[in-house]
């Protein structure tokens, strides 16, 4: 089973990748964890990263490209593969369509996690940090009444990306990277959208159950 993972920042789209990945016995792959792997193993494109994220610049597509492909080639990811964080438009999936044929291979599907803007902020605004262990609560989730942190007695603060106006800007952004993605995937006919909103067991549930008529 090859397949995309895709959602608005809040969906839960690593949580989900994580389950999902494990129930069909493939590997999951995000882009952040193929960047730490190589920038911590000291790779010839982990070294070439560095050098943008040292100077705060994006790393090139070329250079993400070559990581994924790398990656994939891997002999764990011969018998399918759940990507995470890739690709994040359409020349990206185009040049993932073309790797893929070139190994006689193809996508199966492509996963649409599905969650409203106002449900996005409600997850991401609620969310408060702790300033000395590093731990996520949120005010509504955990029914946190002050702004200590249970596990370590830490302050909790909110951070910057974790605010309201940030985050529905992250969705605007979102939508205008995405949306031709999304078509792109929707015109190929391996699009399937899984609502996930609601307790994490019941969108993993949901999304087997999108997954399985795509099951060679």
């Amino acid at each position: 089973m090859r397949l995309v993972l895709v959602g608005p920042p809040g969906a839960g789209k690593g949580t989900q990748a994580q389950y999902i990945a494990s129930n069909l016995s493939i590997p999951k792959i995000s882009t952040g964890d193929i960047f730490r792997a190589n920038v911590s193993g000291g790779t010839d494109l982990g070294k070439l990263a560095k050098t943008y994220m040292d100077r705060g610049d994006l790393v090139p597509d070329k250079v993400t490209i070559a990581m994924v492909r790398d990656r994939l080639s891997e002999d764990d990811a011969q018998d399918g593969f759940l990507l995470d964080g890739f690709p994040r438009n359409v020349a990206q999936a185009e040049i993932l369509r073309d790797m893929l044929k070139d190994w006689g291979q193809a996508l199966d599907l492509v996963l649409e996690l599905v969650v409203d803007d106002d449900e996005v902020v409600r997850r991401l605004a609620g969310r408060r940090t702790c300033s000395q262990c590093g731990r996520i609560w949120h005010v509504e989730f955990d029914d946190k009444q002050d702004d200590r942190c249970d596990a370590c007695g830490g302050t909790l603060f909110q951070r910057d990306d974790d605010k309201e106006d940030t985050v529905r800007h992250r969705l605007e952004v979102y939508q205008e990277q995405t949306s031709p993605l999304i078509a792109y995937y929707a015109d190929e006919g391996i699009l399937v959208g899984v609502d996930a909103t609601g307790p994490v067991e019941e969108v993993t549930q949901r999304a087997m159950e999108a997954i399985r008529p795509f099951m060679g």
